[in-house]
């Protein structure tokens, strides 16, 4: 039990703390190293550039350097370069339109280092100069455009930046990727509120001719339903008398259907108005016709007595 438990005592330190120690040792003085995924070691010794690690993996350094890997990292320099994709921004870069309008411009572009030597020693801030040279390739290149091109070909206008960038961009190690112009807008406030106020009349005009347009169909389409509905009604009103016309001359054939028919309308007639009608009994004298076609007595107003007072005849 206690032979276990020395030994795993043992195994521990040397594995947890041992070791560690030692590869940090030999890294210390320049045995080996190892190189990241996505990243470049370069190695200098009194100015002068000794190898270049591009490859991740582990690197035994007295192979690749000779013998001064045991002094690099005490008389020289390992830098360690970032050669991953970086993506920038830059926001509103000035132009002006060929009308003469101020225009903002936003430019998206991709960037890696090609060169780690030329990034490194060619160019103080080689990302800061990158950043500039695009700014003044955006100027350079798209000012005194005309504005619709401005604000539809943005394809082209992405080109033409990128075709113009990429030779600088070359010479300070950086390989320039992707350029695209993001957005297009007024800088000026009031040129802005001027153009939303044109817009908003526009549209109104807009909308009223389609409002008039829709009314002038309507009344179109409403008049000529008029007008074929009084070609119609005309048409059936001469055709009125000829339809009825033919139908008597039919009923006029059979005497006692056209007897019955003229009988059935004068009683109608009859019933339609505000004549007064008596009747009568069959076989009454003369006076009760005479005194029924009279109508019923009016009666009259009953005269009221006169009384004159006693002060009147005095």
């Amino acid at each position: 039990m206690s032979g276990f438990v020395i030994g795993f005592f043992l195994t521990f330190i040397g594995g947890f703390i041992a070791l560690p120690i030692l590869l940090g040792i030999l890294r210390m003085f320049g045995f080996y190293t190892i190189v990241n995924e996505g990243y470049c070691h370069v190695y200098v010794l009194f100015g002068k550039v000794l190898a270049v690690l591009k490859e991740p993996g582990l690197y035994v350094l007295p192979f690749k350097l000779g013998p001064a890997a045991f002094i690099i990292n005490w008389f020289g320099r390992c830098h360690v370069v970032d050669m991953r994709m970086d993506q920038v921004y830059l926001r509103s870069q000035a132009v002006n339109s060929e009308e003469g309008a101020p225009m903002g411009i936003g430019v998206w572009y991709e960037m890696a280092i090609s060169d780690p030597v030329a990034f490194l020693f060619k160019n103080a801030d080689p990302r800061g100069s990158l950043s500039a040279n695009v700014s003044n390739a955006v100027v350079r290149t798209l000012s005194n455009m005309p504005l619709a091109e401005m604000l539809e070909s943005r394809h082209s206008m992405s080109q033409a930046v990128r075709a113009d960038v990429s030779p600088k961009s070359l010479e300070w190690g950086y390989q320039l990727g992707s350029i695209y112009i993001r957005k297009v807008h007024f800088r000026d406030v009031e040129m802005i509120r001027q153009i939303e106020a044109k817009v908003v009349n526009r549209l109104r005009q807009v909308t009223s001719a389609i409002k008039q347009d829709g009314a002038n169909q309507v009344n179109i389409i409403t008049s000529t339903a008029e007008r074929q509905a009084a070609i119609e009604f005309a048409k059936a009103e001469a055709m009125r008398p000829s339809i009825v016309g033919g139908a008597l001359q039919r009923i006029s054939e059979d005497p006692e259907i056209a007897d019955a028919l003229f009988e059935i309308l004068q009683i109608q007639r009859l019933a339609e108005g505000n004549a007064q009608i008596t009747m009568l009994p069959q076989g009454a004298g003369l006076l009760p016709q005479m005194l029924a076609a009279e109508g019923p007595a009016q009666p009259q107003a009953r005269p009221q007595p006169r009384i004159q007072s006693l002060e009147g005849k005095k």
